[in-house]
């Protein structure tokens, strides 16, 4: 059981003692976003910018520019709303090499309350060319796209969040790549693609499904920008409805981003798991994912009521 906060510390580790020019910059962060181990042994490649992540994204588009792999790292509630001018103009719009990474996204915050929450970064992220965006659901995720968002061109945002879940079984075998996604689950009764830890949630509700009849299809969009479209398109015209998850406000993120597809595409029947246009409240993480509604339960009934309406 480790967050992907753990996998991403110890990802960023590795990339360090592979690569000479990676370079990590975070916002007084380095405990909570797993940075020290990365800052003992590379303390010449660290930078504490204290809660500055304006002057943080800057110095890494300089740093990009001299040839440098810099990991700008913070709360995803500061760094995607404090910075976006700077993410925009200074790393989006000439299309720099960085990864900007999200920390305690969602809920995660839990009992720091709704200004430390953030549940409108994708939305924000997703709506500047250039930007990518990955939601790793367990550590080994989280290791492994330390690797991969170091190799884009572009820039890209990484989403993490502090929950303990187990590794899904069979992603070390799987390729991960800007773009791609996972099958984590073959069916033809509905589609259920999720991001983040609402993977977790969705298998769960596929095993409940599968006992109720209903075979459920569940996808991995660890890539929200850009998506797994064909992954996607694939499993609507075998499944012919969907469920979308995500830890995020409806408007913007992974929902919004899978019904446009579906829309210009193959128009299903849908249903959307997902923050309903509200803000976040102190209190324990799962507690506030209860509260509002992000569990299998809520899963398994969006299948269940659109299970017989999907197209065939």
């Amino acid at each position: 059981m480790r967050s992907t906060l753990d996998g991403f510390g110890e990802g960023l580790l590795e990339l360090g003692r592979q690569r000479g020019d990676v370079v990590v910059l975070h916002a007084d962060s380095g405990e909570s976003a797993r940075i020290s181990p990365f800052a003992d042994a590379f303390p010449e490649r660290s930078f504490n910018f204290g809660i500055s992540e304006q002057d943080m994204v800057m110095t890494a588009a300089g740093l990009s520019l001299t040839g440098k792999m810099p990991f700008a790292c913070s709360f995803a509630a500061f760094l995607t709303t404090r910075a976006f001018d700077q993410i925009r103009t200074c790393l989006a719009i000439p299309c720099l090499g960085a990864v900007l990474v999200g920390t305690h996204s969602g809920l995660a915050a839990g009992e720091d309350g709704v200004s430390h929450q953030m549940n409108q970064d994708i939305a924000l992220m997703r709506s500047l060319p250039n930007m990518s965006v990955m939601i790793p659901p367990d550590a080994d995720s989280a290791f492994r796209m330390v690797f991969v968002a170091s190799q884009h061109p572009g820039p890209v945002y990484l989403r993490l969040g502090g929950e303990q879940v187990p590794d899904i079984e069979g992603t070390k075998e799987a390729e991960l790549r800007v773009g791609g996604g996972r099958l984590l689950r073959e069916g033809d009764g509905v589609t259920i693609c999720a991001c983040g830890i609402m993977v977790h949630e969705a298998l769960r509700a596929a095993e409940i499904l599968s006992k109720q009849g209903i075979s459920a299809e569940v996808i991995d969009c660890f890539s929200v920008k850009p998506l797994p479209s064909q992954l996607i398109l694939a499993s609507l015209r075998r499944t012919g409805c969907c469920v979308i998850a995500e830890e995020h406000n409806v408007i913007g993120g992974l929902c919004e981003a899978v019904a446009g597809l579906a829309a210009g595409e193959n128009p299903v029947p849908m249903r959307y798991v997902a923050i309903s246009d509200r803000y976040g409240q102190s209190g324990a993480p799962q507690e506030l994912r209860e509260y509002y509604g992000l569990t299998f339960r809520e899963i398994v009934g969006a299948a269940a009521q659109i299970w017989s309406m999907r197209r065939r």
